[in-house]
């Protein structure tokens, strides 16, 4: 049956779910529901809305189509500009209005858990059946709270004419880059001075100086570990690329993105938006090359589906995710839409049989989700503004100017 025992089972638990999902989190909703499951399902009643943007439309009202046939229950679908969603549900779930399930990013997460606008939702032995980083990144306190349903991420795109083997660490990069002879031994954007700590972000983790401190589920916790002797290492290096002329605030995206369709040079660090702009090109996607002795790790952004807290049929937004946009059917219609690798393994699997899904996929599998707590916030604008005045060389002293960095975060933080 599609409808799997799991509605029947989690009666008790999702409707304690949707009570803490307003204010306590303290709970775990990926705990086994305590009891014997009854041997019929809870009769299907009540209706449900669904916030969904344009490009997502179709393929969520072919899954809430099945579902209305199968349950009975109405599912209107009322399509919202994706720009608009968060600020929207924001305002409309604390007076009771707004959608039961709204589409959104996972960096949203922090903002509506602390204003009370999502409920938890009971994924159970599903949760499996997820690629790993996908439910971390929608992991807090130990509670789920949003189904996922794409992955993206950064990787070292190369044009296999220029380059024709992955390099290995990223003195290889440049040294192939040299060898092929173009303008750019590669390409990296900055958004003038203030920066792209996002897209830089893979070079600073090989340094051992992630932005927050993780717990062992993935989540984040406001412990800042941008500073001491690895930071201030991965500043020096940024002083000497770009004195080298490796990096520059006037590489802007478009720049990038037309230098590298314009075989200038053989290597651009960037996600699969840009892939439209390299048609014809022949291309491989590698991980990011490290200038430190760990991994470089990109950021993970992951979309996927919230439950209002508000919504007065909870258990049937949790049955409708779970068993209906949960399914490899479900996701490979989002992932044909939205070009974005699966977060559901198995048509994540069925998707990797394009060499470049697979490849934007293998690099995402091993990196981190983007902090999604509140305090991430607080970062962002001395961060970028820091690295690219370290990088550009206005900034005459790289250590200070980002220990600075750090204490100014920290003073923000409070």
């Amino acid at each position: 049956m599609r409808r799997s025992i799991l509605l029947a089972t989690a009666l008790a638990s999702t409707l304690a779910l949707t009570a803490c999902g307003s204010g306590d989190t303290g709970g775990n909703a990926t705990e086994e529901p305590t009891g014997e499951a009854s041997s019929a399902a809870p009769e299907a009643t009540g209706s449900l809305t669904v916030w969904v943007d344009e490009t997502r439309e179709a393929a969520v009202q072919a899954a809430a189509e099945a579902y209305e046939e199968e349950s009975g229950v109405d599912v209107e679908l009322v399509q919202k500009n994706y720009e608009d969603i968060r600020a929207d549900f924001l305002a409309q779930v604390p007076t009771g209005e707004g959608p039961d399930i709204t589409v959104g990013a996972h960096d949203w997460l922090g903002e509506f858990t602390t204003n009370g606008v999502v409920a938890p939702i009971e994924l159970g032995d599903k949760a499996a059946e997820f690629e790993e980083v996908s439910v971390q990144a929608f992991t807090q306190d130990g509670q789920v709270y949003g189904l996922p349903y794409a992955i993206e991420n950064i990787a070292l795109i190369r044009n296999t004419e220029l380059a024709p083997e992955a390099p290995a660490t990223y003195d290889d990069m440049v040294a192939a880059g040299e060898k092929a002879g173009t303008k750019f031994p590669f390409l990296i954007q900055s958004d003038g001075g203030n920066g792209d700590p996002y897209t830089f972000y893979p070079f600073q983790t090989s340094f051992g100086a992630p932005v927050f401190a993780q717990n062992d589920d993935g989540s984040y916790r406001p412990e800042l570990m941008l500073g001491g002797e690895n930071g201030e290492a991965f500043a020096t290096w940024l002083a000497e690329e770009g004195d080298a002329g490796h990096f520059s605030v006037d590489i802007t995206y478009d720049i990038a993105v037309n230098a590298f369709a314009n075989g200038k040079s053989p290597f651009i660090i960037g996600g699969p938006w840009m892939l439209e702009k390299f048609a014809d090109l022949d291309l491989a996607i590698d991980p990011v090359p490290a200038p430190g002795d760990q991994p470089a790790q990109p950021f993970v952004g992951v979309q996927g589906f919230y439950v209002s807290a508000q919504s007065e049929n909870a258990l049937l937004a949790n049955d409708f995710l779970v068993n209906y946009l949960a399914t490899e059917e479900a996701q490979t219609a989002l992932f044909e839409a939205g070009g974005r690798p699966p977060a559901l393994t198995a048509a994540a699997d069925a998707a990797s049989s394009d060499p470049i899904v697979a490849g934007f996929r293998e690099v995402g599998a091993s990196a981190v989700p983007m902090p999604s707590i509140p305090e991430m916030g607080s970062v962002w604008s001395f961060w970028g503004v820091t690295e690219a005045n370290i990088f550009s060389g206005k900034a005459k002293d790289p250590v200070a100017a980002w220990d600075k960095m750090v204490s100014d975060i920290e003073g923000a933080l409070g």
